[in-house]
């Protein structure tokens, strides 16, 4: 999403960095540069013009020019100002599993509204609530079947009385439904249009005086911009909301609208939406997503990511294995199995610091065919060929080649960089064995 901005920011960094002192001037040109990017990525006006005020009033000053790296100093002071920018902090729902929690989300039809209500009903699930949903969408052809699907797919029960009964009185319903039969969080899918129109917001205001809800959530797509700031503007003076929802920051836009939409409504952005998968929905973290912008990469959501991709016991049964050299070709494609679960490569790729600015020095491209043509090798292979890959012989490698639609030559690198890796792996866990062995090291070890 902010890899144009990203790459123009860090070559502006770059050329202060390689100043051994800072001037006035130097200040002031660097800051029309970022001033620039932002606008250029669709960053409202008057959020980078208060943007680039408040990092001026704190670059200018004895601690920065007197100081030994003045070119960190300012970088610094900017990953502050992106983070105010974004929110200053992580704002997740106030919810309590001990009462009654109910969530109205509302947002324009394509914003991925009905997606991002399945998508927190199966977010909230994992975290022990007991969730429900309700279709209150009765326009939209579909709308209703497609949560019903959605729910079908998390395991999350939907309430709906069809599309003749009117959304606020399906809201009454939905909420004494839920109350009364255990469940601890519901969420209303309320109606979106094509754009905002009165009856509209008629409709959520009267759904709104019908029960008590708790929170009230906006759905954005990043990628329609400024106009994305505009709706969230209308929403937020008229039903008066409790946070916002981005959707498609997986996207190519210029994203835009993740780096204004809190400044401008004053509201927080609570979830992110990354994809298509009911799994891909994670809290807004406004550090994590400034230090991506600026090139610092993301570990901390790279590790969690691997936390909840690697099984703990599977990855002390690994090491097990590693220690003693009996890892195989079997327990290299369970590992590749969960990388891929920890998203798209190039997602990852993009957490790590530095890797943007070698990506754009080399134009380099993120392709996640080799691990698929690895993948297809070795599932080809027979169970005892995994397990000891030194009975593959000519003929087993043909069979093998053509049973995963690769060649001869490509199963011959495959097991050459498999005894390579093996060695490799032995070495790491050698010097790592005065520390307690966890998945994100089988992870590192793959890369």
């Amino acid at each position: 999403m902010f890899e144009s901005l990203s790459n123009r920011l860090q070559s502006v960094f770059d050329t202060l960095r390689s100043r051994g002192k800072l001037t006035e001037k130097d200040i002031d040109k660097a800051l029309k540069e970022v001033k620039l990017s932002l606008l250029e990525a669709d960053v409202n006006f008057k959020v980078v013009k208060q943007f680039i005020k408040d990092i001026k009033e704190k670059t200018i000053g004895e601690e920065v020019f007197k100081s030994l790296t003045p070119g960190q100093q300012v970088i610094k002071i900017v990953h502050q100002e992106l983070i105010n920018m974004l929110g200053g902090e992580t704002k997740p729902l106030n919810l309590d599993k001990e009462k009654f929690n109910c969530l109205m989300v509302a947002g324009l039809q394509g914003s991925g509204k009905t997606t991002s209500c399945a998508k927190m009903a199966n977010y909230y699930k994992k975290k022990g609530f007991k969730p429900i949903l309700s279709a209150l969408d009765i326009y939209r052809p579909a709308a209703i079947k497609q949560l019903k699907t959605l729910g079908e797919q998390i395991g999350v029960e939907v309430f709906s009385m069809g599309d003749k009964t009117s959304p606020p009185d399906i809201a009454k319903a939905a909420h004494e439904y839920a109350v009364n039969n255990g469940y601890n969080l519901l969420i209303l899918d309320t109606a979106g249009r094509l754009q905002i129109d009165e009856e509209l917001m008629l409709e959520l205001i009267k759904i709104k005086e019908n029960i008590s809800i708790d929170e009230i959530l906006l759905v954005l797509d990043a990628m329609t911009g400024q106009e994305a700031v505009n709706v969230a503007t209308i929403f937020n003076d008229q039903i008066e909301l409790t946070g916002m929802i981005l959707t498609k920051l997986d996207g190519d836009a210029r994203g835009g609208a993740a780096l204004s939409v809190s400044k401008v409504t004053g509201k927080p952005v609570r979830f992110v939406g990354l994809g298509e998968k009911t799994d891909e929905f994670d809290l807004f973290h406004p550090e994590r997503m400034a230090g991506r912008i600026l090139g610092m990469g993301d570990m901390l959501t790279l590790i969690e990511k691997a936390q909840k991709a690697f099984d703990e016991k599977q990855a002390k049964e690994m090491e097990t294995k590693i220690r003693k050299m009996e890892f195989n070709l079997n327990d290299f494609l369970k590992q590749l199995q969960q990388i891929k679960k920890m998203g798209p490569l190039s997602q990852l790729m993009e957490m790590v610091p530095g890797f943007s600015k070698i990506k754009a020095m080399g134009n380099m491209n993120i392709d996640e065919k080799p691990l698929k043509k690895v993948e297809a090798i070795i599932q080809s292979m027979t169970l005892s060929e995994r397990d000891n890959p030194k009975i593959i012989n000519g003929s087993r490698k043909r069979r093998i080649a053509t049973g995963s639609g690769s060649t001869v030559h490509e199963v011959n690198q495959l097991l050459k960089q498999f005894e390579q890796m093996k060695k490799m792996m032995k070495q790491m866990t050698g010097m790592e064995k005065k520390m307690k062995f966890r998945g994100m090291n089988m992870f590192k070890n793959m890369f």
